[in-house]
């Protein structure tokens, strides 16, 4: 099959590899479509933390947002899911230590992260070999492009049941790329008035035509009481921004990563009597994703500016757009293409 590997900073190739064999208890996956997402950009970079730390290391393979349809499976696997369509966890637990059993899978301090740590090859492939108990099936109403969207659709999705308001509440979302733009639509399809904040001129002029109540320069916002705030940026500035806006006893959700440090002030967390919360995963989120999408009440499709082939997967993640794409956040890949 064909494969997109990452070989060191900048340098990536598409290759002949062998089509993985399920392993007992897991299936093979052909995989529809694969996301790229920030994460992907710092590793092809070279600037990706983990690379530093030794949690992962070239040559690899990257794509964790996806979804295809299995068609073989392992010994001990149901043969029920072979011809389903399926997305799955990023997160895969020990299964044994007291974090997987307490339900906190996505800190195993062993885990592997699908295209992402322990080498664990990533769904930039023809095909993708995932543990069975990874899989959520997905409905016929989810088309490829919005199964790809399941796994920042959860992230998005915890960061918005983390700030934890009520039908009618004010939440501010910092960041208008594919996670902000996400958490400001699950927020609406729950009853929140949502307004989004940016920098970039095109970016909010897309945010805006998504209809929300407000969209703002991060350094032209409206004087409002911020019920809670999610900071889904890259900038280093913006998680102090946060807190500084949000309410007295509310909530601030940290979702975002910048790629310096990023300092908050504890004394104003501590005397403004504010909640803090990070988000790593969208594990505990996926399931209800796929209900929001399946049920309309969510359509992330807009967000998607083009689908590519693995051959311009390269050209994508050092920053250059394709010349058609569209006005939205994310980049596709078709590996079948």
């Amino acid at each position: 099959m064909r494969a997109f590997v990452i070989d060191g900073p900048r340098t990536a190739s598409v290759v002949e590899i062998e089509a993985p064999r399920p392993a007992p208890g897991g299936v093979v996956v052909e995989v529809a479509r694969v996301g790229l997402c920030g994460t992907d950009a710092e590793f092809f970079s070279g600037e990706m933390t983990y690379l530093h730390d030794g949690q992962a290391d070239y040559p690899m393979r990257i794509g964790h947002e996806w979804c295809g349809t299995v068609i073989r499976a392992g010994e001990g696997t149901d043969p029920a899911w072979v011809g389903r369509r399926v997305t799955g966890d990023t997160m895969i637990g020990c299964g044994t230590c007291e974090r997987c059993l307490g339900g906190r899978h996505h800190v195993c301090a062993s885990r592997l992260e699908i295209g992402i740590r322990g080498g664990m090859p990533g769904a930039m492939a023809g095909e993708l070999a995932v543990p069975a108990h990874a899989l959520l099936a997905l409905p016929d109403s989810v088309d490829d492009t919005a199964g790809a969207l399941i796994e920042p659709g959860g992230n998005a999705l915890r960061a918005v049941r983390a700030a934890a308001l009520a039908p009618g509440e004010r939440l501010l979302v910092l960041g208008t790329g594919t996670i902000g733009l996400l958490a400001a639509l699950i927020g609406r399809a729950r009853g929140l008035e949502v307004h989004l904040a940016g920098r970039s001129p095109r970016a909010l002029e897309f945010a805006a035509s998504l209809g929300f109540a407000g969209v703002s320069s991060v350094d032209e916002l409206p004087v409002f009481r911020w019920d809670a705030v999610i900071d889904a940026s890259s900038g280093a500035a913006l998680p102090a921004l946060a807190l500084n806006l949000v309410e007295p006893g509310r909530r601030v959700v940290y979702i975002g990563l910048a790629g310096t440090p990023s300092p908050v002030d504890s004394r104003a967390l501590v005397l403004k009597d504010v909640t803090a919360v990070g988000i790593l995963s969208g594990s505990a989120g996926l399931a209800e994703a796929i209900a929001l999408y399946a049920g309309g009440e969510v359509d992330p499709r807009p967000l998607v500016a083009a689908t590519v082939t693995l051959e311009q997967a390269a050209e994508v993640l050092a920053g250059r757009r394709p010349a058609t794409a569209g006005p939205g956040p994310k980049i596709l890949v078709d590996p079948q293409r």
